[in-house]
């Protein structure tokens, strides 16, 4: 059986590969603020779930497959925040945050798929603390500089540029850079597929 991951995001396909899957990528194309703006009073953890089964969803499937989506997002004081976009926005964040923590939450959604249709989902979200560093106005100018920060969720990553200003994390590392492979282990067994038939 074929893993499909419908996502662009080169770290969760690192992870994949580095945990013995060679996933297929496709690229579902969600508008993610036109689906957040339409879920009504959700919570964190049902926000980024919403976007990780609608990116599984929006996705060609094939006939015999099970396809991952997932979608980060970092809750820092009471506010769900997605990808800076912009130079401005993350430096404005990475101010706000130095010496602090967040919480980053990633969803995942696990479609199997049989003759074609959906058969069976199971979806969650995995939390992580994240303990935030206090780079210099020189080393954040830097970083900005070279867009890592612009284009992932909450402006960091514990496995590229950022994670020389990451102090520590508390929880799966795996879910902090995109996707947690505890918790996609058991989403699959959910759905009655056994992670190492994936290998």
């Amino acid at each position: 059986m074929r893993l499909i991951l419908a996502s662009q995001s080169s770290a969760r396909l690192s992870v994949l590969r580095s945990a013995g899957i060679e996933p297929v990528v496709r690229v579902s194309g969600v508008d993610e603020d036109a689906l957040v703006e339409s879920l009504e009073n959700p919570t964190p953890e049902e926000t980024v779930v919403a976007l990780s089964a609608a990116k599984a969803e929006a996705i060609e499937h094939d006939d015999e497959c099970v396809v991952v989506g997932c979608d980060s997002m970092l809750l820092f004081e009471g506010e769900l925040v997605g990808k800076p976009g912009t130079a401005e926005v993350a430096r404005e964040r990475w101010r706000r945050v130095a010496a602090k923590s967040g919480v980053l939450i990633t969803g995942h959604t696990v479609l199997r798929v049989s003759g074609g249709e959906i058969t069976d989902r199971a979806s969650a979200a995995e939390s992580t603390t994240v303990r935030f560093g206090t780079p210099t106005d020189e080393e954040l100018e830097a970083y900005i500089a070279t867009g890592e920060p612009l284009h992932v969720a909450g402006g960091f990553t514990i496995d590229g540029l950022g994670g020389w200003f990451i102090d520590g994390i508390d929880g799966d590392h795996t879910s902090v850079i995109g996707i947690s492979l505890p918790l996609t282990r058991r989403l699959l067994g959910q759905v009655g597929v056994s992670v190492s038939t994936l290998w």
